[in-house]
């Protein structure tokens, strides 16, 4: 035993910086035997320092600690835990491999990182990822406050940190292109938008690596580390670096009123299945951090990525409620996406569970109160909870908004009903009557599929540089490419994806709910057809910046409709509209052509609706037509001196497409001609 180091404590877990020294703990059941490995640079081949921890003065029940006097903030350390490498038993404890603290807050040694090494026999020290000692106790916040706003004024727009930034043309200096930094200096571009809240794609430390033969895991659903920011968004060249960078971002954003959610992968981990790299868990207590099959030499995977995290085991519960502490208390981030999270609601041995604990201790957790906690209420195994999903406070992601307003627009049958519903916050899947409409996420596209430009650019998917065969990717798109698959130069067709494109964004900002939109839908960004760019580190992921002055038109349009959104009252209830011809109350009426008489009918294809607000003097008729020739609707009767005005007509070219109030032409006679695959927006402030 080193006499050179103390005891130590069992909690907290990671490593706790203290005025003389640091200390160690690590969660490690089954283990016989653990060392603590120090490096004195992030790249060194080998440990400086080899600390054995005796199992009888340096373990307490199932936690290895020590006190080690005289190491501070940036020393490098890692783990080598001795056990069993018994797959059969569940374990796979393989003392060559070096591992990571679960509770790593910096991750360090990229430069020679291998994950072929830490998959195959041996040792792999010089090739392994290792922790970074960190002070979080230095920083200063500036009297920091999160913008706390509410969901009925929030606007979420999902991006890519290193693809916001990493086209050559984003005008960021080449040394932070794709970086915290770099985001910072395109805050004016967001403010501008209208956005209230970035929904940040995975930044929790993931493995590139874990991808196809040539690419690169670019997306980050490849977690390594939960508690450490992805060490390559940093601009800094130092280890520590990244986390004041990280909360640079955060403080910046704040400044202007803007959230940062997180986008967080608490399903699966970069280790994969059985024949998967040791990083971390497997190599400390495989058995405790994933579900194993019957077998137990294999993984269940309810995650389509080779294992699942069993986040309901009271040690991988507490690991992932320490690590959003982290997130909230340390990083001042404003809340969460939770990737598959119906993954969290299952058991100890994968079946679902109505009451999930880990779900309800994190909506019901004080520490997490004033955060959005935002759910994918599905999983890759077909578990499936939208509008059924554990707790009080979770919001979800609403696929079926996503779909049936696309099938309406794309002018399928049978989807009038539905998208009535989804316009209305989607009682008909959120039934309860205290839900605030707002905890509906509308969105019509995601990171998860086409981007708007795709949706009316191509029929099926394209995604065959991903080197899959085409196989990956969704293959339901509910997607319409007007007329010629991809790219054209067809002015007609042109015309008609621009105007199918505000069709879309008319629906999504005119709903009730949370409207978020995907990073560069407002300037037309494509993927060239590929639904799964996860892979695809290149300009076919990147925001080119170049899009927004060549469709400036558009960009104008989506600033004028948030900022029309954002400004009334109707679009900010937090309950769910009454469906009446007249009330004190903010209500909403359903038409078809005629006032009064929506087309349910299977083959319909146009809705329009009425929203008044009486006490705020807000008054909108709303008209979709999604048929394939020009429909007269009906239009509610005024008071004399009273006029509607067109505020948006998406068959008008820009600027007639959308029309401030002042200037909005007046509507005259008692119908209004709708174009063929349009929307209208009609306003006015009744005397």
């Amino acid at each position: 035993m080193d006499t050179n180091v103390l005891h130590g404590q069992s909690f907290p877990l990671g490593a706790t910086v203290y005025k003389n020294g640091v200390n160690f703990s690590i969660f490690s059941k089954s283990s016989m035997g653990m060392e603590l490995l120090l490096f004195d640079q992030a790249t060194a081949p080998q440990p400086s320092r080899v600390i054995s921890l005796d199992p009888n003065h340096n373990r307490t029940f199932f936690y290895w600690h020590v006190f080690v006097p005289g190491v501070s903030a940036g020393q490098v350390y890692a783990y080598r835990a001795h056990g069993a490498f018994a797959p059969e038993q569940g374990h796979r404890f393989d003392g060559a491999k070096v591992l990571l603290d679960p509770y790593a807050k910096v991750i360090a040694n990229w430069e020679h990182y291998s994950r072929e090494a830490a998959s195959r026999p041996g040792d792999n020290c010089a090739q392994a990822l290792r922790g970074v000692v960190v002070d979080t106790t230095i920083y200063d916040w500036e009297d920091d406050e999160s913008p706390s706003t509410p969901y009925a004024k929030t606007v979420i727009y999902e991006l890519h940190i290193d693809a916001f930034t990493r086209h050559p043309n984003s005008g960021v200096s080449s040394e932070k292109r794709g970086t915290y930094a770099g985001l910072i200096e395109k805050i004016p571009y967001l403010k501008e938008l209208g956005i209230t809240a970035v929904e940040l794609m995975p930044i929790h430390q993931f493995d590139p690596q874990d991808a196809p033969l040539g690419l690169t895991n670019y997306w980050g659903y490849s977690t390594v580390a939960f508690f450490a920011p992805h060490a390559a968004y940093s601009s800094h060249h130092d280890s520590l670096g990244v986390i004041d960078e990280f909360r640079d971002m955060v403080k910046a954003l704040h400044r202007e009123g803007i959230e940062v959610i997180l986008d967080v992968v608490f399903n699966h981990t970069a280790e994969g299945n059985h024949l998967g790299p040791t990083l971390s868990f497997r190599g400390l207590e495989n058995s405790v951090y994933y579900i194993l099959e019957d077998d137990r030499i294999h993984y269940r995977d309810y995650s389509g990525c080779g294992n699942t995290v069993k986040a309901n085991h009271p040690v991988v519960g507490k690991l992932i409620l320490d690590c959003l502490h982290y997130w909230v208390a340390e990083m001042h981030v404003d809340g969460f996406r939770f990737d598959l999270a119906s993954v969290l609601s299952r058991n100890r041995v994968g079946e679902p569970d109505e009451n999930s604990p880990m779900l309800w201790t994190i909506d019901s957790d004080p520490a997490l109160a004033s955060t959005k906690i935002i759910a994918e209420a599905w999983d890759a195994a077909g578990l499936y909870q939208v509008g059924s999903f554990s707790g009080d406070r979770f919001a979800e992601w609403n696929g079926p908004y996503r779909d049936d307003v696309r099938r309406f627009v794309r002018g399928d049958n049978d989807t009038v009903g539905k998208l009535a519903a989804r316009i209305m916050a989607s009682p008909d899947i959120y039934p309860s009557p205290d839900r605030e409409p707002n905890r509906s996420i509308n969105f019509v596209t995601c990171h998860d599929g086409f981007t708007l430009n795709d949706l009316v650019s191509y029929n099926i998917k394209h995604n065959e540089a991903n080197k899959e065969t085409n196989r990956d990717g969704m293959n339901d798109n509910y997607s319409w490419n007007c007329g010629t698959e991809g790219e054209t130069d067809d002015p007609a067709i042109e015309t008609l994806r621009l105007r199918q494109i505000k069709n879309l964004l008319t629906i999504l900002f005119t709903s009730q709910g949370t409207p978020m939109m995907l990073m560069g839908d407002e300037i037309q960004r494509s993927q060239l057809g590929n639904n799964n760019a996860y892979c695809q580190n290149n300009e076919l992921s990147w925001f080119d910046w170049s899009f927004v002055e060549k469709h400036t038109d558009l960009l104008r349009f989506v600033r004028k409709l948030i900022d029309l959104t954002q400004s009334l009252y109707i679009f900010q209830q937090e309950r769910i509209l009454q469906v009446t011809f007249a009330s004190h109350l903010p209500h909403i009426v359903w038409h078809g052509v005629r006032l009064g008489e929506p087309g349910w009918e299977r083959d319909s294809h146009s809705l329009a609706f009425t929203l008044r607000h009486p006490e705020k003097a807000e008054y909108l008729h709303i008209m979709l037509n999604a048929y394939w020739q020009p429909l007269a609707f009906e239009l509610p009767l005024l008071g004399t001196g009273d006029c509607w005005h067109c505020i948006i007509d998406t068959a008008r070219p820009s600027p007639d497409d959308f029309c401030d109030f002042d200037t909005a032409p007046c509507v005259l006679g008692e119908d209004c001609l709708v174009e063929a695959r349009s929307a209208v927006v009609l306003m006015t402030m009744p005397n």
